[in-house]
């Protein structure tokens, strides 16, 4: 019922702002729009009319459309839509999905502020100056501060991508106070008179590398990290004496090492581990050279608005370059045709389902406020296609009209359109056959937010 219902909402939105964008433009350039409905037809109810538009409520719950006058036909009276110039057609064609891509931006922007998993690590003092509150509290350069009255020391790994920390209650230990620091490669505790002292503050004054990013989150069978016994979970220091950052990751340092050995700094909990491993010269398909699959250590961070309104728009931008990417890479073979199937009704709310089961789960709007920019983002990028039926394709024939200097007769493009539509009714009969007979891999939100 959570999935259903969710669906429904979080697809009504996002249909309601789409065909608002086509109501909106529509109506600026003088196209009358008869009805503005929400879900298809049969109409249940009219809600009420609004300078000469329905606005209407209808039995199936999935889609909304903005009914414009003479739409599909070769109506060409005044107010219809194949009546308006070229540029009213297409910009009101084009509301739709700018809406959508509008409306991506502000759900990531919200994701952002939300509380997202960010990529972190924790500070190696380089710098200490003399007075500072790092001084006092008896730190050293060389220090590795991994914990405040038991708190995570975490900052942001990226140094131009700075922050704010989330508080999480759950993270204290038990009896946990004052500084864990990593010195000289042994972990020790320093006292902390003042209990109030926050991490912003300790490090005020200071430079530090962030170090410590890399996590180790899966371990190959006969491969050399099993050999060595690398363990899930364990943070990568360094690579003989260089040290994995941000700048320097893993996967980089150790193509320099194929074939050699190469000794392993690891904190594992709270001890340090070196261990010798030789990453393989040819190692087996879908696997690393040391056979371990690593990822960024994170933590839950938020933005200001003003910082996630811009990741919003940078993060809207590489979602909808991604997807036109897909094709290319598919004829490329970068990327299989299994990876890269196509997803129903069913799918999208499955995975809907298990956003809003994390958010409620977790008390986190994370899960709900990404997956919806996606589904925003995708939707602008469908209806895009030049394909027949879609905002795309309309927008393709107008193309053509420019080109040829005459319109194609409005009575056969509203045939083709037709034709178009009852296609994509039948494709999406079969991915939808297709989500209900294979099992689809949701994405691991808890895992994804360390919960």
């Amino acid at each position: 019922m959570i999935t259903v219902i969710s669906f429904i909402i979080v697809l009504g939105i996002l249909v309601f702002f789409h065909e608002l964008g086509h109501y909106l433009v529509a109506r600026r350039h003088g196209i009358v729009v008869e009805e503005f409905g929400m879900g298809y037809p049969p109409r249940l109810v009219k809600l009420f009319t609004y300078d000469g538009t329905d606005f209407t409520l209808n039995l199936i719950p999935f889609g909304g459309f903005a009914r414009m006058k003479g739409e599909d036909a070769a109506d060409m009276s005044p107010g219809a839509f194949n009546a308006a110039s070229r540029w009213a057609r297409a910009s009101t064609l084009l509301a739709g999905p700018m809406m959508n891509v509008v409306l991506a931006v502000f759900l990531f922007a919200a994701s952002f502020m939300a509380g997202f998993p960010a990529a972190a690590a924790y500070p190696q003092l380089n710098q200490i100056p003399a007075g500072s509150t790092a001084a006092a509290v008896g730190l050293e350069p060389g220090d590795i501060l991994l914990a405040i009255q038991g708190r995570p020391a975490h900052v942001s790994a990226v140094p131009d991508f700075q922050y704010r920390v989330l508080p999480q209650p759950n993270a204290a230990q038990d009896g946990a106070a004052g500084l864990t620091v990593s010195r000289n490669g042994q972990i020790v505790t320093l006292p902390l008179s003042d209990g109030s002292l926050t991490l912003e503050a300790l490090l005020t004054g200071t430079s530090y590398v962030p170090v410590l990013s890399t996590e180790i989150t899966l371990v190959a069978p006969d491969s050399p990290a099993q050999a060595a016994n690398l363990q899930p979970g364990d943070l990568v220091y360094a690579v003989n004496d260089t040290v994995i950052t941000y700048e320097v990751p893993l996967n980089e340092v150790i193509q320099e090492h194929l074939g050699e050995p190469v000794i392993l700094h690891l904190l594992r909990g709270d001890r340090w581990v070196q261990v010798e491993i030789t990453p393989r010269v040819d190692p087996p398909p879908g696997q690393g050279a040391l056979g371990v699959q690593i990822g960024p250590m994170t933590t839950l961070a938020t933005l200001p608005w003003w910082r996630a309104l811009w990741e919003g728009v940078v993060s809207t931008g590489q979602y909808v370059v991604l997807v036109l990417q897909l094709p290319v890479l598919l004829l490329l073979g970068h990327l299989s045709p299994g990876d890269a199937q196509l997803t129903g009704p069913v799918g999208i709310a499955q995975m809907v389902g298990g956003a809003v089961s994390a958010t409620i789960d977790t008390g986190l709007w994370f899960p709900i406020w990404r997956l919806s920019a996606v589904l925003s983002a995708a939707l602008a990028v469908t209806n895009l296609l030049p394909l027949p039926a879609l905002d795309g394709g309309r927008l393709l024939f107008i193309l053509v009209e420019t080109v040829r200097g005459r319109r194609v007769n409005p009575e056969r493009e509203g045939l083709i359109h037709m034709v178009g539509f009852m296609l994509l009714l039948a494709l999406l009969a079969l991915v939808t056959v297709r989500d209900i007979s294979t099992s689809q891999q949701g994405i691991d939100w808890r895992a994804l937010l360390g919960q």
